[in-house]
């Protein structure tokens, strides 16, 4: 029996952050990405507005819009692909929360002190 699982996920601080992001470890890839992203957080009203190509570093922002505000979709030619926001986390919150309810998406728990550097005394 076929997985229904199609992304993989990590819902983490930014490193030595305090904001959280989602990252995409399995699935970014997928030419659906953003049409099953925006199925599974259909209940937020994702609209469309807006993309960036940053050639020089070979990554794609897509800008979204929703009923909690702005998040932005970055994407890569290596298949990694992150969801973030500027100072709104509530939105990614959300976004994570309705991620957990769509059986495409699966949550990789993850421990927060990873994501932090510290200095060697």
């Amino acid at each position: 029996m076929e997985s229904s699982v199609k992304y993989k996920y990590r819902y983490r601080p930014a490193y030595n952050a305090h904001d959280l992001l989602i990252e995409f470890i399995n699935g970014a890839e997928n030419e659906n990405l953003l049409t099953d992203l925006f199925e599974a957080i259909k209940e937020i009203n994702p609209v469309f507005t807006g993309k960036t190509d940053l050639w020089m570093n070979d990554e794609v922002l897509y800008f979204i819009g929703t009923d909690l505000g702005e998040f932005i979709l970055s994407k890569d030619i290596w298949d990694f692909a992150f969801i973030v926001t500027e100072k709104n986390q509530e939105c990614i919150a959300r976004i994570n929360d309705l991620l957990l309810k769509d059986k495409r998406y699966e949550k990789i728990e993850v421990n927060f002190d990873d994501y932090t550097t510290r200095k060697k005394s």
